[in-house]
């Protein structure tokens, strides 16, 4: 019999299709409860009948933090562990029994596991990184309109790690994220010391092609004294760069890179993107160049920062044109190769092959 009371909380909003799945998942807790904050379709009817404890509320201006708050409200205060989710993430089976392995044997007020953000085409974990929300039920409070955060306002926060623990992510991709922008301006607002959010906020105008406004913000971002962890900051200067590129100004972007890679050299992200710079100039010397800069790096860090296309059949495509363009016959074959192991119907890969060979 388990020494430890677990309980799952999530919000929702018009989640039928990933219902069944989701409560298949959290039902190693011993319950769950759901704030509903609006759904139209039969996500209520389909989770009161799995059993599920379910309130619904309406939250109007709406805030992730307000949101995730009310729901926290709804677990009963005896909990041990409190593990907040969404219904479009998916936990390996027995994480339970490693949750509670490593908090007796730790005691900490807050977890971290490994979540997979996202998967290739052919279902492997394309990033991956650790995520923190599960913890002592009295001791945290969610901050932040979006993106937001665990907030600790009793006692220390005292972090652990479980490994085995494993979170898959199954984003739906039609779903719009259109409240992200305003919600993120209204964060900076009300904390415009904050570096996560000023980060987050100048990524999303870049999404909207709004260049300018990023290139503030990302400066912005920048020169804040919290902003010291590189890994961001070089993120932040390859944004910079990708707005200048968006702007026409390939001089300016391609100085953003450099300086990105001199932020942080031990992330392929930089270098790959600066080849596409020079790639796009058809001057193929400089994109073999740092290409290969990006190849001696043979570990991807598990962190958010991470970009797929430098792991994946765009690297290896990139590379092996590029290298054929300068001479190197033997090592464009190979690395077109690698490409067609992970896209093996790829006819213009097939083709690209057929050339370099003969």
């Amino acid at each position: 019999m388990s020494k430890l009371k677990v309980y799952v909380y999530a919000i929702c909003k018009n989640e039928s299709k990933f219902v069944e799945n989701y409560v298949k998942s959290m039902n190693e807790a011993d319950g769950i409860y759901v704030l509903d904050t609006g759904s139209t379709d039969d996500t209520v009817e389909k989770l009161k009948k799995l059993q599920v404890n379910v309130k619904q509320e309406i939250i109007k201006p709406f805030r992730f933090d307000i949101a995730r708050n009310k729901s926290l409200e709804m677990v009963p205060m005896d909990a041990d562990i409190c593990v907040c989710t969404d219904f479009d993430e998916i936990f390996t089976p027995g994480w339970r029994e490693k949750l509670e392995k490593t908090w007796l044997k730790e005691n900490p007020t807050r977890v971290e596991y490994l979540y997979n953000w996202s998967f290739d085409e052919k279902g492997n974990p394309a990033t991956t990184f650790y995520m923190s929300k599960i913890h002592k039920r009295d001791a945290y409070v969610w901050h932040h309109p979006v993106h937001e955060v665990l907030k600790c306002i009793k006692g220390t926060d005292k972090s652990v790690i479980v490994e085995e623990m494993v979170l898959n992510h199954h984003q739906d991709v039609k779903k719009k994220r259109s409240s992200y922008l305003p919600l993120l301006e209204l964060s900076v607002k009300e904390e415009p010391e904050d570096d996560r959010n000023m980060h987050y906020l100048g990524r999303e105008y870049m999404y909207y092609e709004r260049y300018n406004e990023a290139i503030d913000t990302l400066l912005k971002h920048l020169n804040l004294k919290t902003s010291t962890w590189k890994d961001e900051r070089a993120a932040s200067m390859r944004f910079i760069a990708r707005s200048y590129l968006g702007l026409k100004r390939p001089i300016e972007a391609k100085m953003w890179y450099e300086l990105a890679i001199k932020e942080a050299p031990y992330l392929r992200e930089a270098y790959v993107e600066l080849a596409g710079a020079y790639y796009t100039e058809e001057n193929y010397e400089k994109a073999y160049h740092y290409l290969k800069e990006a190849s001696k790096i043979k570990e991807k860090p598990v962190t958010y920062i991470n970009e797929d296309f430098c792991w994946n059949v765009y690297f290896y495509d990139m590379l092996s044109v590029t290298a054929f363009y300068v001479g190197k016959k033997d090592e464009a074959i190979e690395n077109v190769k690698k490409a067609l192991e992970m896209d093996k119907e790829n006819e213009r890969l097939q083709k690209n092959l057929e050339l370099m060979s003969e």
